[in-house]
């Protein structure tokens, strides 16, 4: 399959952000703002709950918003104009993380909420303009051609930064002064990534102008819920996608906590989270040119199987080599399932109304976050031991294989 511009230049918006996913979300700013926070006298658990409030909150609101913003970027030019609003928010905030003070901890929490709206608001419209740049026949391989990308971006992005740590910004810097201007890379890889979808990707798929399209966008929100039945498909599917998604969501956010249980060091997890997101990229792509062969329910069934082969793994988790050995196996899979369910979903839904269904595969993908994270709690507690709280998520992928195989095959081969 040939990538043209159009595909290229939105491929590489995933590439844009992913700076921000790996330093800003995973390794930098949780660790700067817990040491922030404690010297300004807050304890390390309040620091660890504000933290926590913080990732909720900014979350919970793109989450409760996004059916709306989803169905109003429906409309004409209406999807490129908030995505340009939202990434800007972000790139902007992001920035701003590096030149807040470091006696105004609340100040970098405010910050970092708005980072997140414009992040995660960026997402729905990026995901929404995939039906827009591809037609059914390419959307896997154009998909998984984001994640894979977005995987590389992401390391390339971490080993900047991780020259500027291991030198002291070439002794130049403090550990604050490092993590500020980390910051501050995240943004500029965001905003120099995302110039070519700003030139080149275009709107194709649109309603008719609404001269009140908010008032529009709303009851239409309210229309495709009371009338789900009429895409009971794409609705089950969600279903199916909010059970394995939280698993996978689960694995990756859990996997620091059970290895730092078994003694694994910082600098090893670390290295082991550049070592997923390398082998995360040649399998992204592995599983589009898969689904393409195959099918698309062929290639997500296959990431189902996979993460269930982990979760029973976790139980025998009992070394170093062990973890090495998990960390691989969800490298290969990761970005796969969720490159393959974007699709999947894509050609589920009716093109005009796209962002708006995004909306909601958005919402599921947010909230699904939540069940996972309880559960690995509950079964640790119970048990004593973490493996086992991890092993019990394959409950959640169990339920997502029952609902998916249930649906129906879809005319399409390449469904």
């Amino acid at each position: 399959m040939k990538v043209n511009k159009q595909q290229w230049s939105w491929i590489f918006y995933d590439w844009a952000n992913s700076g921000y996913g790996i330093i800003v979300t995973t390794a930098v700013l949780p660790v700067y703002f817990k040491a922030i926070a404690q010297s300004n006298g807050v304890s390390p658990a309040n620091a660890t709950a504000y933290w926590g409030y913080a990732n909720s909150f900014g979350t919970l609101i793109v989450s409760i918003l996004a059916p709306v913003l989803g169905a109003l970027a429906d409309y004409p030019q209406a999807k490129k104009r908030l995505l340009n609003l939202f990434s800007i928010v972000g790139m902007v905030m992001t920035l701003g993380l590096s030149i807040v003070p470091t006696t105004a901890w609340k100040w970098l929490l405010a910050v970092y909420i708005l980072s997140i709206i414009g992040y995660s608001g960026g997402n729905l419209f990026y995901d929404s303009f995939l039906t827009d740049v591809a037609p059914d026949r390419q959307m896997d391989r154009v998909s998984s051609y984001g994640y894979g990308f977005g995987y590389l971006g992401g390391v390339l992005a971490f080993i900047l930064f991780l020259v500027l740590q291991l030198t002291s910004g070439f002794g130049q810097l403090s550990s604050y002064g490092v993590a500020r201007w980390s910051f501050g890379l995240a943004a500029a890889w965001w905003i120099i990534f995302y110039v070519p979808l700003l030139r080149n990707v275009h709107q194709v798929y649109a309603l008719k102008p609404n001269a009140h399209p908010v008032a529009a966008s709303f009851k239409r929100v309210w229309l495709t819920l009371k009338h789900i039945r009429n895409y009971r498909a794409a609705a089950w599917f969600l279903v199916a996608y909010f059970f394995y998604i939280d698993g996978v969501d689960t694995i990756f956010t859990m996997a620091t906590s059970i290895g730092m249980d078994m003694g694994i060091t910082t600098t090893t997890l670390m290295i082991v989270l550049l070592v997923v997101q390398l082998v995360a990229f040649p399998f992204s792509l592995l599983y589009g040119w898969l689904a393409n062969k195959t099918s698309t329910r062929t290639g997500i069934l296959m990431g189902i199987i996979i993460y269930l082969g982990i979760c029973l793994y976790a139980l025998r988790l009992t070394s170093a080599t062990d973890f090495w050995i998990l960390a691989v196996l969800v490298g290969t899979s990761q970005g796969g399932i969720q490159a393959l369910s974007r699709s999947y979903f894509g050609r589920l839904i009716p093109k005009q109304s796209g962002s708006e269904f995004f909306g909601f595969y958005n919402i599921l993908g947010k909230f699904s976050a939540v069940m996972g994270p309880v559960l690995v709690g509950v079964v640790t507690q119970m048990t004593g031991k973490s493996t086992i709280g991890a092993a019990s998520l394959s409950l959640l992928f169990v339920i997502g294989l029952a609902i998916f195989l249930a649906l129906p095959h879809l005319t399409s081969q390449h469904v």
